[in-house]
C-alpha cells in the first residue's frame, strides 16, 4: 500500500531490469492510498535459512531484494516533473510470514510505505522508517 502520493502522478510496479523493462498494475494518483498486488517466486521457505525471492519484479542483490515502485516519468507519464522510483525493501520477510503468505487459504503479506516525501513530491530512493511486512486481509 502506497499511502497518499502527490495526485497527478503515475505510479506502478516494475517488471524486468536495465533498459528492458516494463511498468505494471500502473495507476494515477488521486491523493489517496494506492494498492499494488504481486506474487514473487521464494527459496529456502523450509526455515533453514532466510527466503530468497526471485522472479521478474524482484531486483537486489541476495539479501537485499526490493521492488521498484516506477513514478512519473520511469512510468511512462509524459506530462509530469517527476522522474523517480521507489524501493521497497523484501528483506526481514521470515520463513513463518512466507508459510503465510503460501498457504493456499488466501493469505498474503503486506507493507505499508509513505508516498509523499519532504518535498511534497513522491516518495523515491529507499522506504524511509519501513515498518516491515505483516500478515494482510
Amino acid at each position: 500500500m502506497l499511502e497518499t502520493p502527490p495526485a497527478g502522478v503515475d505510479f506502478g510496479i516494475q517488471k524486468g531490469r536495465g533498459s528492458l523493462f516494463e511498468v505494471i498494475q500502473k495507476q494515477r494518483s488521486k491523493g489517496a492510498d494506492l494498492s499494488f498486488e504481486f506474487s514473487v517466486g521464494v527459496r529456502n521457505a523450509d526455515g533453514t535459512a532466510a527466503p530468497d525471492f526471485s522472479g521478474p519484479i524482484v531486483q537486489g542483490p541476495r539479501g537485499g531484494r526490493f521492488v521498484y515502485v516506477d513514478i512519473g516519468k520511469v512510468a511512462g507519464q509524459l506530462d509530469t516533473p517527476w522522474s523517480r522510483r521507489l524501493k521497497v525493501p523484501l528483506t526481514g520477510i521470515t520463513a513463518a510470514q512466507v508459510r503465510l503468505g503460501t498457504s493456499g487459504a488466501g493469505g498474503v503479506l503486506e507493507t505499508r510505505v509513505p508516498g509523499t516525501g519532504k518535498d511534497g513530491g513522491p516518495s523515491c530512493a529507499s522506504v524511509k522508517d519501513f515498518a516491515g511486512w505483516s500478515a494482510g486481509r
